[in-house]
């Protein structure tokens, strides 16, 4: 703005060539002829100072992104408020509550209480068992092409959930009423859930039965066949 004007533009055409408030342009023009370079710099602002250097934020953040182990604390991972309670022990400071942290964090994205795992592959026989599974979702076994006729299936189960229903009936939402779900339940035992793929198909097959074994096994068989 200061540019245009030495050039001996208008208040009103610098404001249009800069896409800023007419204002705007007085106000800065007005600053740099009373004080010059000096009127250029940001005034102190009014308010609260800030209660946390820059060097106690970034300590925080770097421990954040250590592992809890190594810090000798019992967490697997790091939640916002044990950071606050380390932050403190460690004399980083006095005192910060764990929203205090939180929005630290969230300024470079770090969100230390996610994890990932991974699985390293022992198995020395992984590379012929792989290739056999992933031969047959390509539709070929041995090097040869499935028949219209062949399916591969892929099942698998899930043990011991329990069947539950709510002692009294949800209620559907209304105006300015959410959903209401009744908070007690009754127990109906444990089932086990076994299900079954047409991994070509994208169709499921699955039952419920009081146990596992090969026994209920068969039955998803015979389920699975007789389709």
């Amino acid at each position: 703005m200061v540019l245009h004007a030495a050039r001996g533009r208008s208040n009103a055409r610098i404001a249009r060539e800069t896409g800023l408030h007419l204002d705007t342009v007085r106000c800065w023009r007005g600053r740099f002829a009373e004080h010059h370079l000096a009127g250029l710099s940001d005034r102190e602002r009014s308010g609260r100072p800030p209660s946390f250097t820059a060097l106690q934020v970034a300590q925080a953040k770097a421990l954040a992104c250590r592992l809890p182990a190594e810090s000798g604390v019992p967490p697997a991972r790091w939640s916002c408020p044990e950071l606050a309670r380390e932050v403190g022990a460690r004399a980083i400071a006095c005192s910060v509550s764990a929203s205090t942290v939180r929005r630290w964090l969230a300024d470079d994205a770090l969100k230390p209480w996610q994890h990932q795992s991974w699985i390293f592959i022992t198995d020395p026989d992984f590379r012929n068992k792989a290739e056999r599974v992933l031969g047959l979702y390509a539709r070929t076994w041995q090097g040869v092409r499935l028949g219209e006729d062949e399916y591969v299936i892929s099942a698998d189960e899930k043990t011991s959930i329990q069947a539950r229903c709510r002692c009294h009936p949800t209620l559907a939402p209304g105006q300015a009423r959410g959903m209401r779900v009744n908070h007690t339940y009754g127990r109906g035992g444990a089932l086990a859930y076994l299900a079954a793929f047409d991994v070509h198909a994208a169709k499921g097959f699955g039952r419920t039965e009081p146990r596992t074994g090969i026994h209920p096994f068969m039955n998803l068989v015979a389920q699975v066949m007789s389709t």
